[in-house]
């Protein structure tokens, strides 16, 4: 009898912390799908209690859902491991917007914001763009998650312009682990290359801190770029 009772007890004490994430894990996924149907009706998404963070107007249920789309479809959060960001069709579809509404909804996020432009053909960064680079990630501000949003201008074939785009991400992505000890890194950077196919930046961008001769604004310039900004949104 008492080994009986050893044996259930060892079942159980394996079972039970399986069960809980098992249970956790519904949980979260019920609570995401609570939320974007809601947002998605336009009503206010249902709270929980968790702890205040920053939460800025910019915040908008749009690009909450998008925020919540990249970090579970474009490897943020994945520590480092696997594949990481999204590529153009992929990132049409995380929007569910058209390139320019896309756009739109990072203008709010101006000045802090910032355009490392590139050379034509070329993912490599210069010291105005690592200068950048750092001005716009030491401006945190208690944040929770940096955009990289890589483009390349319509030149040459768009299987060429998604590869320089994804390798523009990567080189920004780089840059930011070989800089800043930051162990939580993977957790915040969060990468969409969209070539040439999708969300192409227009004139209103050229007011954004820019790398490079900011004194002009070249449509085709401001999108051999990677755009990046911390984003404060309450998920």
């Amino acid at each position: 009898m008492k080994s009986a009772i050893i044996a259930i007890a060892a079942v159980l004490a394996l079972w039970a912390p399986s069960a809980l994430v098992t249970g956790w894990v519904e949980q979260a996924g019920t609570r995401l799908a609570e939320r974007e149907a809601a947002e998605a009706a336009g009503e206010a998404p249902p709270t929980s209690a968790v702890a205040a963070v920053s939460n800025e107007e910019y915040c908008t249920p749009q690009l909450k859902v998008i925020l919540r789309r990249v970090l579970q479809s474009c490897g943020l959060a994945q520590g480092g491991g696997g594949e990481r960001g999204c590529q153009p069709a992929t990132a049409a579809q995380v929007a569910a917007l058209s390139g320019g509404d896309f756009n739109a909804l990072f203008l709010p996020m101006a000045e802090r914001a910032g355009v490392v432009q590139f050379d034509a053909s070329s993912a490599e960064l210069d010291a105005s763009d690592r200068a950048l680079i750092d001005r716009i990630f030491s401006d945190q501000q208690g944040a929770s998650y940096f955009f990289v949003v890589a483009r390349a201008s319509p030149d040459g074939r768009a299987e060429m312009n998604a590869e320089l785009s994804e390798a523009r991400a990567a080189a920004v992505l780089t840059y930011l682990r070989e800089r800043y000890d930051d162990p939580d890194l993977d957790r915040e950077v969060g990468l969409l290359w969209l070539g040439e196919e999708f969300a192409q930046l227009d004139t209103e961008f050229c007011s954004w801190q820019r790398s490079g001769d900011a004194a002009t604004c070249d449509p085709a310039e401001l999108n051999r770029s990677a755009f990046l900004t911390w984003v404060d949104c309450s998920l």
